[in-house]
């Protein structure tokens, strides 16, 4: 047994003595018989960007090879808007490599998501899974890379407050326990998570604690490693589902919501992205960002307005895209800058090694491994994570296709706070980010032919989208709420639990 799958938590892993991606059907069969599995969910995610489930008893081993080979009808019209009633039935196939055991059932279970298809046996073309792997393929065909993701789950979670050890407010940031209340609870979410397959990174309290009306409101994180992006996407819903079952369970609640009261600190999903080749990391070149990487961070630039309409779908997301603080209102990018839109963070490419100078027993390390992400900051709880995906690898490949990419780079770069005053001219200059879903879904609308480039959005999951946002008539929301906190409130309680 390698060490890689000695160390994975996920007990499929480690009882079959192979990667997720080496699952085949009698593994899953085998573990189900050797393990006392006594009943099978099937998960997919739906209009409303949660997952759904899907429960099988095992009756026979005939039945177990029937529902993993041949997956089971559902009703699509319940699910999607945009599948009518009268021809609704789709099918759900199980994808082996995304088998765990469920951590909440009494019953043995194991859990897999599953794929849409049509009444022909193909793909759904609309489904969010489907699409970002069109969305993958296409950047793959066009650029010869893979387009990898890793997101960054934010979360408050509020319980009853103790009144011993407060934290300082809207100063939480990487906070200990006693002052941090739910480090306990972050770290059985993770575990939870990683034994369901997520890839984490790691996990810590952020900025926004604050305590009101007797209720404690911490917020945590979640950040996961990069990985092939639709993996990412999986990664991203079975924590969401996790996070809130446990607190279910425990009588807590968790928001993933971008907006959480007046005057503190909301809550993102940003998105770091890389391209990869052959195993290579594609973002550095000699030390320095690659013009692949500049290529890939104008793409998204250029239909950032755009991809909106897949990151920020309800009206409160708006709230939390305002000047001055450290959501992005600009589209614009930077190295470290928490003010744009596209941060390049710290990537390991400085010269010194770190660990021996730490570690003077430690010899210094001979390879400097090449960890350099680029981050969207504009996204939040809200999204169909994979709509914002995909809508990030097809803007990523249009960096590829225009002419001018490395001009705009030199253009759209700002090398520090952007409403500094220094920046005021440059300021400015560039275009800012939609300030509703009214706007959102015109930025869609003006670009949706990029989208539906190669086939890759339906029209029909397009339409969909701008429809559903320009349904919550949002255009003018902020100035009519402004300086009116009752309203602004009862707004952040309807979408308290969006995504």
């Amino acid at each position: 047994m390698s060490s890689n799958v000695k160390l994975c938590p996920n007990l499929l892993v480690q009882y079959l003595d192979k990667s997720p991606e080496e699952f085949r059907k009698a593994d899953i069969i085998r573990f189900v018989k050797e393990n006392g599995i006594r009943m099978i969910n099937f998960m997919y995610p739906a209009d409303d960007n949660r997952l759904k489930t899907l429960n099988f008893v095992i009756n026979s081993e005939d039945y177990l090879e029937s529902i993993l080979t041949f997956g089971e009808r559902v009703d699509g019209s319940s699910l999607f808007p945009f599948i009518e009633a009268g021809n609704s039935d789709l099918y759900v196939i199980p994808r082996y490599s995304t088998a765990f055991v469920d951590p909440f059932a009494e019953i043995p279970t194991l859990t897999m998501l599953a794929s849409f298809f049509d009444k022909e046996g193909n793909p759904l073309k609309s489904s969010p899974e489907y699409t970002l792997k069109k969305a993958c393929d296409s950047f793959t065909k066009v650029t010869g890379m893979e387009f990898y993701a890793m997101g960054e789950l934010e979360y408050y979670v509020i319980a009853d407050d103790t009144d011993l050890f407060p934290a300082t407010d809207q100063k939480g940031y990487h906070e200990s326990a006693p002052f941090a209340k739910f480090n306990d609870f972050r770290s059985e979410c993770m575990s939870l998570i990683a034994q369901a397959g997520g890839i984490i990174k790691y996990g810590h309290n952020e900025v926004g604690n604050f305590t009101l009306n007797g209720k404690i409101f911490e917020q945590n994180e979640i950040e996961f490693l990069p990985v092939p992006a639709r993996q990412a996407a999986d990664n991203l819903m079975i924590a969401k589902w996790i996070i809130r079952t446990l607190a279910a369970k425990k009588g807590y609640d968790v928001t993933f919501a971008p907006k959480i009261t007046d005057g503190k600190a909301g809550s993102g999903l940003h998105i770091h992205f890389k391209v990869m080749k052959e195993g290579v990391n594609m973002m550095t070149e000699n030390g320095r960002l690659s013009d692949t990487a500049k290529k890939v961070i104008v793409g998204i630039l250029e239909n950032a307005d755009a991809i909106t309409a897949m990151g920020n779908k309800v009206p409160t997301s708006y709230f939390r895209l305002v000047p001055h603080q450290e959501a992005p209102t600009s589209i614009c990018w930077g190295d470290r800058n928490r003010s744009v839109l596209v941060r390049v963070p710290l990537g390991w490419t400085g010269e010194k090694d770190m660990c021996s100078q730490a570690n003077p027993l430690e010899e210094p390390a001979s390879d400097v491994p090449d960890k350099q992400t680029v981050e969207l900051r504009s996204a939040d709880g809200s999204a169909d994570v994979y709509q914002l995906i995909a809508a990030m690898a097809v803007a990523a490949r249009e960096g590829f296709e225009m002419t001018d990419a490395l001009r705009k780079a030199e253009d759209l770069y700002v090398s520090v706070n952007i409403h500094q005053d220094e920046n005021k001219e440059k300021l400015a200059q560039l275009k800012g980010l939609p300030d509703s879903c009214a706007a959102s879904a015109k930025a869609l609308e003006a670009d949706r032919a990029v989208f539906e480039k190669y086939d890759v959005f339906s029209p029909e999951m397009i339409s969909g989208i701008i429809k559903k946002l320009n349904s919550y008539n949002d255009g003018n929301l902020r100035a009519e709420v402004k300086g009116k906190r009752k309203e602004m409130l009862d707004l952040v309680k309807k979408y308290w639990h969006c995504g």
